[in-house]
């Protein structure tokens, strides 16, 4: 199973849900939802994440085995 390591990321980084939304465009309710996995990100959405951490996109998913 893939998952989302938004908030891991972003907790590492010291950033609010906030101070992230103002980084990537994305509104913080949203990444909220994201984090919870309440929602599923568009692609762009996600590139626009990925650039305000500053990361490769590929960095914000882990595959979890069963």
């Amino acid at each position: 199973m893939l998952k989302i390591y938004i908030r891991e990321i972003r907790e590492k980084q010291d950033l609010s849900q906030e101070k992230l939304s103002k980084l990537s465009g994305v509104s913080a309710s949203h990444i909220g939802y994201i984090e919870n996995g309440e929602r599923e990100p568009t692609i762009s959405v996600l590139c626009k994440i990925a650039r305000a951490l500053k990361v490769d996109i590929k960095d914000l998913f882990k595959y979890e085995g069963y």
